[in-house]
């Protein structure tokens, strides 16, 4: 592990008090942050990190790894949210543990290259005889030393019950139920420094039952665990959930039990004036995913009147395939300008961007010790060089670089829990050529079969 980061020329804490330290070290102990500044612990894994600018690790808070696999298919360019789900199962069905493994290792590997030490994916698609994927996704997330918070995602109703999914990625609620409780009693950590997490997560009110949902958060609440799921995404779920069951998205969920600090909704973008006060008064959190919103024409999430309100709110780089990349850096710009076209000054700036990218997140994932530089945090940070071309002028206000200007290179070095997995934007611990030609090998796979 490394002991001591000297010489750093910035690092914007994303703290409560929003320090900015100038000219100093860091110093870590046992995947910690020990100190700012002098210390009196023992120097023998140092760095050199002048010129350098230092952040939080970013926290992404919704995602589908898969999905990597399925990125810029010209079929499905162009569809919104439902017809693009249809179009895209009759692959997703096909996959399998080698899927699942490379994908998430590739997918990752973008995440943590632009600065991400954090990921939250939602996986729901288990094909027939496909058990134990969420394992392979923990044995990924372990091989590349990044901080990993898996969901248990879960489908049960298919076409023949008026979802959208084929029978075939469907499943029991008792099959689901029996293997959330195996995943949370063999994975889930709830330390303050964790490197695992679970949370339960059926995907959507249009592709799970009522029972479903209503099982699930009894099981969360027992076993001290999050709840997610989409919602709000899109006026086709609104109106699905008023003809189905008569009442908007937002109050068919309360009525399952899901509202509260330990629920995170994915995409919030219907909201109406009544439902956001309800989300500030519960706690319930909001995944925000600008990029995934734009292109679908899902619509413009409420952010400005969400953080007025304290709404919790986190950054979400959404699927791969609806995205179509893994770069939370990119997510705060893309945020930044788009709320900025919408909302003027009524927008929140690139700080308060990369705070909810950070800290924010998270807050939705219930990691106390994250996404601040500050004493007694994890040591979860990400460095970028300021002498380049690209940042001439930039550099003048590190807080707010993300979103104003943007960054368009990976990370020069990456920390997670105290490790450097990152280094001159190569990563530490994997082959890339051996997964480049593994996972080619897949894709061409999984695609000839659909």
């Amino acid at each position: 592990m490394i002991k001591r980061l000297k010489n750093i020329d910035t690092i914007v804490s994303c703290d409560a008090m929003d320090r900015i330290y100038h000219n100093t070290d860091l110093w870590m102990e046992d995947g910690v942050i020990a100190a700012i500044g002098d210390y009196d612990g023992v120097e023998d894994t140092s760095y050199d990190c002048s010129g350098m600018f230092l952040y939080p690790g970013l926290v992404n808070v919704h995602h589908h790894l898969y999905q990597y696999f399925t990125r810029n298919l010209a079929k499905v360019q162009g569809l919104e949210l439902f017809d693009w789900l249809v179009a895209l199962y009759e692959i997703w069905k096909g996959l399998n543990a080698d899927t699942v493994r490379l994908s998430s290792l590739c997918a990752m590997s973008e995440l943590m290259r632009y600065g991400c030490t954090t990921c939250f994916d939602h996986h729901y698609v288990f094909p027939s005889g496909q058990e134990k994927l969420i394992d392979t996704q923990f044995e990924a997330a372990d091989e590349l030393g990044i901080r990993f918070c898996a969901s248990r995602g879960s489908m049960d109703l298919s076409r023949k019950d008026g979802g959208l999914p084929p029978d075939s990625v469907v499943q029991s609620i008792d099959a689901i139920l029996k293997d959330s409780e195996r995943l949370i009693d063999l994975y889930h950590d709830d330390g303050d420094y964790a490197m695992r997490k679970v949370v339960l997560a059926p995907c959507s009110p249009f592709s799970v039952s009522a029972e479903l949902l209503k099982e699930s958060a009894v099981l969360a609440r027992q076993k001290g665990v999050r709840l997610h799921t989409h919602l709000c995404e899109t006026k086709d779920e609104e109106n699905y959930t008023l003809e189905r069951y008569g009442v908007r998205p937002l109050e068919y969920m309360q009525s399952l039990g899901w509202t509260g600090p330990d629920v995170f909704f994915a995409h919030g973008i219907h909201f109406n004036d009544e439902e956001l006060l309800l989300l500030a008064q519960t706690q319930t959190g909001i995944a925000h995913c600008p990029c995934s919103n734009m292109k679908l024409s899902s619509g413009t999430m409420r952010l400005p009147d969400m953080l007025r309100l304290g709404i919790p709110v986190g950054l979400g780089v959404d699927g791969s395939a609806s995205n179509d990349a893994s770069n939370l850096m990119d997510e705060i710009r893309s945020a930044y300008l788009l709320h900025r076209l919408t909302y003027g000054d009524r927008a929140p700036s690139g700080y308060e961007l990369l705070k909810i990218a950070s800290a924010g997140g998270a807050k939705l994932l219930g990691f106390e010790k994250l996404g601040r530089i500050e004493t007694g945090c994890a040591a979860d940070m990400f460095l970028i060089r300021k002498d380049r071309t690209d940042l001439l002028c930039a550099n003048g206000d590190p807080a707010n670089l993300f979103g104003t200007v943007g960054y368009h290179r990976p990370c020069d070095m990456v920390i997670v829990n105290g490790k450097l997995t990152v280094q001159d934007g190569e990563l530490v611990s994997v082959d890339e050529d051996r997964l480049y030609s593994e996972a080619d090998a897949e894709i061409k796979r999984l695609l000839k079969e659909a």
